[in-house]
């Protein structure tokens, strides 16, 4: 009888060769109907022991496809040195999927975004001066690119189900509409992908409901990307009209969200997630949720986003109905009861498998420590300021050491561009951190006599792996300088020190009994008579790293949201268990304690959440709109044009009355200004400066949320406690005076509708608004 149940869904999991292609309005898979319910996890985000266990959980949620990213800068570290074993045997990861009954997705980039490091993209790249990505504008990138992909498809190729492997269809690029519009840059990346080996598997591209037609890809499907609540007949109709014939499937959706330093810990409810994929499934749209299990970003792969410059945390728990120690919720359960109605002759659930063991580890204190300015590594020297990369170094922290003249007066010290966390030292002493979050750049220097040391300690907290900023070269990128206000003198004739991530260099530092003033390591051990999976508690510590018996954790950041770290049972030994923590800020303490709970919505923000300072109140008075009007209710985007050609800097929305008259809130998913050509104007220099109301308590709907070119995010006047009336007011430095003809907005994209603007006055001026 079991192997009836199967026959249906397996039959081509048993080593024939099988067909998998676009039919009229539906996949077929040889020759069927098949509608794909897709679970996306991540291999490098689950440790090796685990990948069957978060397969079989997928299985068992109602899935009956796995989705996986290939990470080009997990496998090619260094130019030419491929690395496909071990935690990076992707193929093997592909075959358990097959094992378990499972067809397979991949989507080998090269650009993969995934809240990873540059967004899969090797940081090496960023060692030629003038590279540019995702482009054919440079001929270094495309040709490593295809070097890439040919050694992808050695390892994956064989496995497409032509050749009686499980592979169903490959990916083109990653919603590259969201980038540029370059049709050429994706026919070529098509072609690098089929003339890789990837010449059987149907081929497919994903973008946006709102930008998908931005570019044409002949001979590949379509596929469109949304989250938790959306609107699904909304967000297929313009598709459907475009392309009447062809299968309709939500290649990512959004099951939650992912946690950004130092802002709230992201959530979706069970009730808007299970309403949105239950109509997928009544109308027979394939899917791939993205995440069904997130995991957790070891090591130093998070990523970041831009503007504004917002690091990721750890872990990846994402909100998916697989929580990050691959334990089940009622997520789980709910998407468990839905798809149990909707499958396919011959299917049925698999099994749910066995929870893995998780324990508590009583506090122990890290009894050594190793200061970080007693361990120097070897210098090296330059003239002029440079960014890590040019000196080799891939991740983690980088000293620039440096002679200051004596002042009989204080200074002011000004970097241009950290990237991203600095902690800057006057002859041992710290007197100033800068954060790439806040746009910080100036220290204020005392007076001191004879020259002084000057220290700069820079942590990299994730490149940008999202948008034009995705080249983001880490340290100090442009120049230091020192100025008494009427003279500035560029700092040059640098010493450097690089501190990588992997565990052999850390192990060098040389230890001693106490506690060390400033950056410091930090090591101990625990015993252990069982092992199993834990939540170490590094809310006592500031910033850094943790690697437990040489394995690397990730990053900890005392501001939150996520205060505890991963460590899987797999990684732990009976016996004497030892634990490195690098600190480049200040513990409040050296203990640590294994958690049974992960602790994710903890918040402790070094900043106001809020663009609004205390008691500050926006004045429009005298001010004239460059435009006033009513937008039509929908969800599309909407476009002003202006009576003509303004200039200006700062950037005042004004809403006055919503699409529902009772209706008190403001919510905005994104703005664009738009030259006197049409094109959008860059977003990168932009910055929030005031919000008349934002929701950060209850949820992430800040203001900046507006140009952070995610539409499934929004802008949300207050809802928990006060509910603000209108009119509502935003205001933007955009960095730079600009000339633009119209704006364009983009209303929420859920099934929610509250807050949609309807009469507004858009004003523009190249002075500050008075606030």
């Amino acid at each position: 009888m079991l192997l009836l149940s199967l026959t249906g869904q397996a039959q081509q999991l048993t080593g024939k060769p099988g067909t998998f292609t676009v039919g009229n309005k539906e996949f077929l898979l040889n020759g069927k109907p098949f509608v794909i319910r897709a679970a996306e996890l991540h291999y490098p985000r689950i440790p090796r022991e685990y990948w069957e266990h978060r397969i079989k959980l997928s299985k068992a949620m109602g899935m009956n496809t796995i989705c996986i990213y290939l990470f080009w800068n997990l496998h090619e570290q260094q130019p030419g040195q491929y690395d496909f074993k071990g935690q990076n045997d992707v193929a093997e990861f592909v075959k358990l999927a097959q094992k378990n009954g499972m067809y397979c997705i991949v989507r080998p980039g090269p650009y993969v975004c995934a809240e990873w490091d540059m967004g899969g993209l090797p940081w090496w790249l960023l060692k030629k001066q003038d590279a540019q990505v995702r482009t054919l504008q440079d001929p270094y990138f495309m040709d490593r690119t295809k070097l890439f992909l040919k050694e992808a498809a050695k390892q994956l190729a064989p496995l497409q189900i032509q050749n009686g492997g499980n592979i169903l269809m490959v990916q083109v690029e990653n919603e590259y509409a969201t980038f540029g519009d370059e049709q050429a840059y994706m026919e070529a990346t098509r072609d690098a992908v089929r003339e890789a080996g990837f010449d059987k598997a149907q081929l497919f591209r994903c973008d946006w409901p709102s930008n998908f037609n931005k570019y044409k890809l002949d001979g590949v499907a379509t596929t469109l990307n949304f989250g938790a609540g959306t609107n699904v007949d909304e967000a297929f109709k313009k598709f459907q009209e475009l392309n009447p014939t062809a299968p309709l499937m939500c290649s990512e959706y959004w099951s939650g969200w992912f946690d950004h330093w130092g802002r709230p810990h992201e959530t979706r409810s069970v009730s808007s997630f299970i309403g949105s994929l239950k109509d997928m499934m009544d109308r027979r749209i394939s899917f791939s949720l993205y995440m069904a299990h997130g995991g957790t970003t070891f090591g130093q792969w998070g990523g970041a986003n831009a503007p504004p410059y917002s690091a990721m945390a750890t872990s990846y728990d994402y909100n998916a109905p697989v929580g990050e120690q691959g334990n089940t919720t009622e997520k789980f359960f709910a998407v468990r009861d839905l798809l149990k109605n909707y499958l396919q002759e011959g299917e049925t659930l698999g099994e749910i498998p066995a929870a893995k063991s998780i324990i508590e580890i009583p506090a122990f204190n890290l009894t050594e420590s190793a200061a970080l300015f007693a361990n120097l590594p070897a210098a090296k020297k330059t003239e002029r300021i440079q960014p890590m990369e040019n000196f080799d170094q891939g991740w983690g922290r980088i000293l620039y050491r440096t002679t200051l003249p004596a002042s009989a007066s204080g200074r002011k010290l000004l970097i241009t561009e950290v990237h991203d966390w600095a902690n800057v030292f006057l002859n041992g002493k710290s007197i100033g951190k800068l954060d790439r979050r806040r746009g910080d750049n100036t220290v204020t220097l005392p007076a001191f006599k004879g020259n002084a040391q000057l220290d700069i300690l820079i942590e990299a907290t994730g490149r940008v792996n999202y948008g034009k900023a995705i080249i983001d070269r880490k340290g100090i990128t442009e120049k230091v300088e020192f100025t008494d206000g009427k003279q500035t003198t560029e700092l040059k004739n640098w010493l450097v020190y690089n501190f990588p991530v992997d565990y052999e260099f850390q192990k060098k530092a040389k230890f001693t009994k106490g506690d060390a003033n400033g950056p410091a390591w930090y090591r101990g051990s625990f015993d252990l008579k069982e092992t199993g999976d834990s939540f170490l508690d590094v809310s006592k510590w500031g910033k850094g790293m943790v690697w437990v018996n040489g394995k690397n954790l990730g990053r900890f950041w005392k501001i939150g949201p996520q205060q505890t770290l991963f460590v899987p049972g797999v990684w732990l030994k009976k016996g004497r268990n030892e634990v490195i923590v690098l600190d480049v800020d200040k513990p409040e303490g050296t203990t640590i304690a294994g958690l049974k709970e992960p602790i994710l919505d903890q918040l402790r923000a070094d900043e106001s959440l809020l663009h609004r300072a205390k008691g500050q109140e926006l004045s429009l008075t005298g001010e004239k709109p460059v435009a006033t009007g009513s937008f039509p209710a929908g969800s599309a985007w909407q476009e002003v044009k202006f009576d003509k050609a303004v200039q200006g800097r700062y950037l005042c929305f004004e809403a006055l009355s919503s699409q529902k008259s009772d209706d008190p809130y403001t919510s905005i998913a994104e703005l664009e200004l738009v030259d006197e050509k049409g094109n959008p104007v860059s977003r990168l220099k932009w910055k929030a400066i005031y919000a008349d109301s934002e929701e950060v308590t209850a949820s992430n709907n800040a203001a900046d949320k507006v140009y952070d070119q995610q539409e499934s995010t929004f802008w949300h006047t207050q809802y928990s406690g006060d509910k603000p009336k209108h009119p509502h007011h935003l205001v933007l430095d955009l960095g730079e005076n600009v000339t633009v003809k119209g704006l364009r907005y983009l209303p929420r994209s859920d099934k929610n509708t509250g807050g949609m603007v309807k009469e507004y006055r858009i004003y523009l001026k190249s002075s500050p608004f008075k606030l």
